[in-house]
């Protein structure tokens, strides 16, 4: 296992050689415009992956897939001169999706500022449900001081049943046990 901030360095170093190695040494007349996003590289230093965006339609990016299989023993040659390691990484190129998912994602943000607009439509003439403010007010500064005009706990003898309790069946509301 090989020190993460040098496979890092490594993995930077293999992006550039490779980037240009496209751009400068590869004549290549299926090789579209590519542009290196990313290099990964394992920890053992034995594998890179370089991850690669074609702008173009669907043949150009086939025809670039495999102008880098070919040139892919070329540029290893090319790293393994330029980077000095004892081993030279095998690599391997993947497509990276990343345009794709940025338009997928544009097209959700846009999906849902249509579905938020849609709403703010719909509630501009809507009124509450329920009360305006739902959320009880004191009355006026005497019910901040303890006196309570509305004390649920003060019961009338009327609230009381024969044997004392307000629900009228034989229990102590407070307990939960029979009152005696």
């Amino acid at each position: 296992m090989v020190d993460a901030a040098r496979a890092r360095k490594l993995a930077d170093r293999i992006q550039q050689i490779v980037a240009e190695m496209l751009e400068r040494r590869i004549k290549d007349p299926r090789l579209g415009f590519v542009t290196v996003t990313d290099t990964r590289i394992t920890n053992d230093l034995r594998d890179a992956t370089v991850y690669y965006t074609v702008y173009g339609s669907d043949g150009e990016r086939a025809e670039t897939a495999a102008a880098l299989e070919s040139a892919k023993g070329v540029i290893r040659s090319e790293v393994g001169r330029k980077t000095g390691v004892r081993h030279t990484p095998s690599i391997t190129f993947v497509m990276d999706s990343l345009m794709e998912n940025a338009a997928h994602i544009d097209d959700l943000l846009a999906k849902a500022r249509a579905k938020d607009a849609e709403v703010a439509r719909a509630a501009q003439g809507a009124s509450p449900a329920g009360e305006a403010n739902p959320y009880r007010e004191p009355a006026d500064d005497a019910d901040l001081d303890g006196a309570d005009a509305d004390d649920e706990d003060d019961l009338d003898e009327d609230d009381l049943d024969e044997g004392g309790d307000t629900a009228g069946d034989g229990e102590d509301g407070r307990s939960g046990r029979p009152s005696s």
